[in-house]
């Protein structure tokens, strides 16, 4: 679902080309990389929701090349944006972007067996409705041992920790109600009523938190 957001929600620059530029996710991208080779399980297919820009995946691939990794984004103008991003760096581990709304059930159906699901800046974008949805259909998409990361601004224990954070969540709440900043108790809840084990919750660069969960082996 494309919701209506603020201007400062998503600041992504053209080039010459197809390729888009975000400066948050140049500067994230190395803790975000970080984060995956301490937590990523054994290599095998990987799935980004809602790629952006590509950069990241990008970034991800190089860090991570025994992973497939297959971007996916639900605007066009970005899926071009990652697909000329892996043209550039000459990677053969990414697969071509994919159309995929990551807030719409069922999309697990197709996307099953991942080793890794990894999710950036999105659940502040979107109702809470639609991020369980997203969590519910990771949930099914991930293989046993497989592993999800959620990553972004949260409320820590209902509260904004910060004077950035709180003029930013109030910002996406004033273009949208039903969109701004999730709180960590209930994200958690959402996982574990999943049947998803959280195995780390890490803090990040930026007042950002990261959320690794594992579905069991049965």
């Amino acid at each position: 679902m494309t919701r209506r957001l603020p201007d400062t929600a998503s600041v992504a620059h053209g080039s010459e080309d197809a390729r888009l530029y975000a400066p948050a996710a140049e500067r994230n991208a190395g803790p975000l990389c970080d984060l995956l080779a301490r937590h990523a399980p054994a290599p095998g297919p990987a799935l980004e929701l809602a790629s952006g820009t590509g950069q990241h995946v990008v970034a991800f691939a190089r860090r991570l090349p025994g992973f497939d990794w297959q971007p996916t984004e639900i605007a066009a103008e970005r899926r071009a944006s990652v697909d000329a991003h892996v043209a550039a760096a000459g990677l053969a581990n990414v697969r071509p972007a994919l159309a995929l709304d990551a807030t719409a059930p069922g999309w697990a159906a197709t996307h099953s067996g991942q080793a890794l699901i990894v999710l950036v800046n999105l659940l502040h974008l979107i109702g809470a409705a639609e991020a369980r949805t997203v969590i519910a259909e990771a949930a099914a998409a991930l293989a046993p041992g497989g592993r999800l990361v959620l990553y972004g601004p949260f409320r820590r224990s209902g509260e904004l920790t910060s004077a950035g954070d709180a003029a930013f969540h109030a910002s996406l709440v004033a273009a949208d109600p039903e969109i701004g900043y999730k709180d960590d108790r209930d994200v958690k809840d959402w996982i574990r009523g999943e049947g998803l084990d959280l195995i780390a919750a890490v803090e990040m660069p930026a007042n950002n938190l990261a959320l690794v969960v594992e579905k069991p082996v049965i």
